[in-house]
């Protein structure tokens, strides 16, 4: 499967038995990460929650690059949402175009 990291859309794929989506993120598109956030955030539950009605066996990732899962997603109000929410994370390198870590 090839995808396009830098893009940011919706996508649905197999890992290994399971199936999955993914809600891919470049968090490029403006100075604002926290305003880049809140839309990822508010994209991924609506996602999840037509998921759950469609296709309620496959699992909901959001892919963002290394370096905001480094620096950004680290910092207490980010982490804690992102575990109250229960989101499933894909951690990728953007120089290389690889997933470089899995988080669920």
């Amino acid at each position: 499967m090839e995808v396009d990291l830098g893009a940011e859309r919706l996508l649905a794929a197999e890992r290994g038995e399971e199936k999955i989506a993914v809600e891919i993120k470049s968090f490029l598109a403006t100075a604002s990460t926290i305003s880049e956030f809140h839309t990822a955030l508010g994209q991924f539950i609506n996602y999840r929650a037509a998921l759950q009605r469609e296709e309620p066996d496959r699992i909901l990732f959001l892919a963002v690059p290394d370096l905001t899962y480094n620096s950004f997603f680290q910092l207490d109000f980010p982490a804690s949402i992102i575990k109250e929410n229960a989101i499933k994370l894909i951690v990728y390198d953007i120089q290389i175009e690889k997933i470089s870590r899995w988080i669920a």
